[in-house]
């Protein structure tokens, strides 16, 4: 199981460090500032939806296949910390499987904690670096576009990158009830108390030379891979022993690892990229691209286990 660590502790920790690495990234080109270098808006085309007293934004992609009759499923791609929706919607470009597979895709925008885009996979807390409720605004979101489209409500999905890969797992622990499966690439899972309430698939793919958050975790800060795929090993009650199928993709090599025969059918499977390093992994796995694992692996459950 994922060792005991504070939570708040460990998220500012993890923070911190992202902070420090990436918070030259915090401005860009995409976002528009006042005068005083108040953030007014990140993302042009985006929509807008009010939560909790602040304006968020969400770049919403539907494909021309949607009729509005079918219920389609919807599937949440989160930006990693210091990102904008719209430049991580291009190298993060999930529109064509939204096209061709049918579902409905959405690049939320994390809220700024001092001048950086971010998300909080936790609870709001006083005594949390970040009080954002962007659990809340997920689940606020999912319910306004089940309004707008016909969402096959048994078929939500999330994954992201780095920071955004932790608001994978968050929504995975905290708002279970909305989520059939989850993907991280590049993210850390910090610690929960809370016990999801059905079994979640989990995928995670991860470089072994990740310097932002390494693929051995900080001791006392956050976990390690290991101990990530632990935790849901042992929730989603898999096999132990997985089974390897190690690749070269154009001189990396990688090896893959799959979890099976959880309750519901839940699988863990993990992409363990060797020298990987703090990227969303531009792989060919099979003639499958990191978007296509990923859609791949997601879509075969619903809410209640493997379809």
């Amino acid at each position: 199981m994922i060792c005991s660590l504070k939570l708040n502790s460990t998220y500012i920790s993890i923070l911190l460090i992202l902070s420090n690495i990436l918070g030259g990234c915090s401005k860009n080109n995409s976002k528009t500032w006042d005068e005083k270098g108040g953030l007014i808006e990140q993302n042009p085309d985006a929509q807008l939806l009010v939560h909790d007293g602040e304006t968020r934004e969400y770049v919403l992609y539907v494909p021309n296949s949607y009729d509005g009759i079918t219920a389609v499923p919807l599937l949440f791609n989160f930006h990693g910390y210091g990102g904008n929706a719209s430049e991580y919607m291009s190298y993060a470009d999930m529109r064509s499987l939204a096209e061709s597979e049918r579902f409905i895709l959405v690049y939320p925008q994390g809220s700024i904690l001092n001048g950086s885009s971010h998300w909080n996979p936790s609870l709001p807390s006083n005594e949390s670096k970040s009080n954002a409720d962007d659990l809340g605004y997920i689940e606020a979101l999912v319910n306004k576009l089940a309004i707008d489209y016909m969402i096959d409500r048994t078929r939500i999905y999330a994954c992201g990158y780095s920071n955004g890969g932790m608001m994978s797992y968050g929504l995975a622990s905290h708002k279970s009830n909305l989520i059939a499966a989850v993907g991280s690439i590049s993210g850390a899972m910090i610690d929960t108390d809370i016990v999801p309430s059905h079994p979640i698939p989990v995928i995670k793919i991860h470089g072994t030379a990740d310097e932002v958050l390494p693929y051995n975790g900080i001791s006392g800060e956050y976990n390690s891979v290991e101990a990530t795929l632990e935790y849901w090993k042992n929730f989603n009650n898999t096999n132990t022993i997985p089974v390897v199928t190690t690749f070269n993709d154009n001189g990396t090599l990688i090896e893959h690892f799959v979890y099976t025969n959880g309750d519901n059918g839940a699988t863990v499977e993990h992409y363990k990229v060797i020298e990987g390093e703090h990227v969303w992994f531009d792989m060919n796995y099979q003639e499958a691209n990191t978007s296509r694992l990923i859609w791949d692996f997601v879509s075969r459950y619903d809410i209640n286990g493997l379809q």
